[in-house]
């Protein structure tokens, strides 16, 4: 069985996307991983699946690199709104995720505007295996103490001196399965430039060191904001490039970025089974 998927990217941020609104394609979680992995298929941080949704334009769901799902993907929230776009020639859409709905318009110039709605801050809605203080948890890298919340999804955000030099590649992978974490944890190191510019580093859960995050820039700008260190509206620089990200007065957050397609293809599905 063949499959056309178009691979996109957000500030570097990968994705393999398949249209299985007609069809569903019955990815297994092995299968997932193969088409995933940059060797041996497609390649990309997570593999997404636009699917029909009842209450909503499409519902997104999203794969990581090793075959797991998440909740919340903010830069691939951007590429499937960029994809409705050329379809449709509308600019606002709604997509529904396993966290909830997300909406996001079109700005132009590839440059698409989301609305992850409202960090959650209490320790089980992150969740947490046992009831602690999010904004300062018991886990430390140096100097640094993790922030902890949900934005659909669990993050914690290292505020350190250089982010550059966290060797993020040896450190990720306890921090991500570290056992504070029942669901595992996408790891941000953070560098305050200036009040209204951030440096992040993320090692994401199911992906590892990836060149950017959407939701943990959104997780990042939010808990600067509660240790005091900056103001609601902030660009994040990360290895692939910037988003803005803006806490609003509501609670939601907004993220605002490009999006870039990079290809379109067809893979034999068959071939890249376990």
């Amino acid at each position: 069985m063949r499959a056309s998927f178009v691979k996109m990217h957000g500030t570097g941020n990968d994705f393999a996307v398949f249209d299985e609104r007609r069809a569903p394609l019955g990815l297994s979680a092995p299968q997932v991983a193969i088409l995933a992995d940059r060797h041996r298929g497609i390649g990309c941080d997570q593999l997404i699946s636009i699917e029909p949704s009842s209450r909503a334009d499409a519902f997104m769901r999203i794969r990581n690199a090793d075959g797991s799902e998440a909740g919340a993907c903010g830069n691939a929230t951007r590429c499937v709104a960029l994809l409705l776009e050329a379809e449709s020639g509308r600019q606002k859409f709604t997509i529904e995720t396993l966290s909830g709905l997300l909406t996001a318009e079109i700005l132009g110039a590839d440059q698409v505007r989301v609305d992850m709605g409202m960090p959650r801050f209490a320790w089980d809605d992150i969740p947490l295996a046992r009831p602690l203080d999010t904004l300062s948890l018991p886990l430390a890298v140096g100097h640094a103490q993790a922030a902890a919340l949900s934005m659909g999804n669990p993050h914690i955000t290292f505020f350190v001196a250089d982010a550059e030099a966290v060797p993020l590649a040896e450190i990720g992978p306890s921090l991500e399965h570290d056992p504070l974490f029942p669901e595992r944890v996408n790891v941000g190191f953070a560098t305050m430039l200036a009040s209204g510019l951030l440096r992040l580093r993320v090692w994401e859960r199911g992906a590892g060191a990836t060149r950017a995050c959407g939701s943990a820039a959104c997780a990042a700008v939010v808990n600067a904001n509660r240790r005091g260190l900056g103001g609601p509206v902030m660009a994040v620089v990360m290895d692939g490039g910037t988003l803005e990200i803006t806490w609003q007065a509501d609670g939601h957050v907004l993220m605002t970025g490009p999006v870039v397609t990079a290809f379109t293809g067809e893979v034999d599905l068959a071939e890249h089974s376990s």
